[in-house]
């Protein structure tokens, strides 16, 4: 099979999930005494939230444009990878949601920012295992090919983001704030 189906359908459920994104934000009711610029300042943690998951996703769009623009052709296990992987990223608006109405209300923020980041790490891990297939499982499957240690440089550098994930995810259970702060460096870092 060509890549540029797996690409297209790929584009799409990133398109869809970075799209569902903004619809958790809502315009807020201004009660009586309060201002408008008031309660848009109280929704500052969708916006954070909002704006970390969007650069992610982005970024994963990226790079995972120029992983399958390494291949010359895929196969069945590289599609099951890749659905598993999109599983990962169609799941974001939830817990991004879920995180952001977390910490405005002030119930639950640690468990919605260890789900939040979990979903994150989850989607690493997934694209890591996606890549790694890529680079080493099927690497006479790529367009052009490269030297075992070119695509152990590729590799390392896409699992490099793994490791702030696994403390965001364990630093949720302490701070919600930490864990929101941490995965929207990684996103400024990538």
């Amino acid at each position: 099979m060509s890549t540029s189906r797996l690409e297209a359908f790929s584009d799409g459920v990133i398109a869809v999930a970075i799209t569902l994104l903004v619809l958790y934000i809502q315009v807020p009711n201004v009660p009586r005494g309060q201002t408008l610029a008031h309660e848009l300042a109280r929704n500052w943690p969708t916006y954070a939230a909002y704006v970390t998951s969007f650069i992610t996703i982005g970024i994963i769009w990226i790079n995972h444009h120029v992983m399958i623009g390494r291949l010359r052709q895929t196969d069945h296990a590289i599609l099951e990878l890749n659905l598993l992987l999109l599983m990962s990223i169609a799941v974001l608006p939830f817990t991004t949601d879920l995180i952001a109405t977390s910490i405005k209300n002030h119930q639950g923020q640690n468990f919605a920012a260890a789900i939040y980041a979990g979903s994150l790490l989850v989607m690493s891990v997934l694209f890591a295992i996606l890549n790694r297939h890529i680079l080493f499982a099927k690497d006479h499957m790529l367009a052009t090919p490269l030297p075992r240690e070119r695509r152990r440089g590729i590799l390392t550098r896409s699992i490099a983001g793994l490791a702030p994930y696994v403390v965001a995810t364990a630093l949720a259970s302490v701070s919600a704030y930490v864990t929101l702060a941490i995965t929207a460096a990684i996103a400024v870092f990538y």
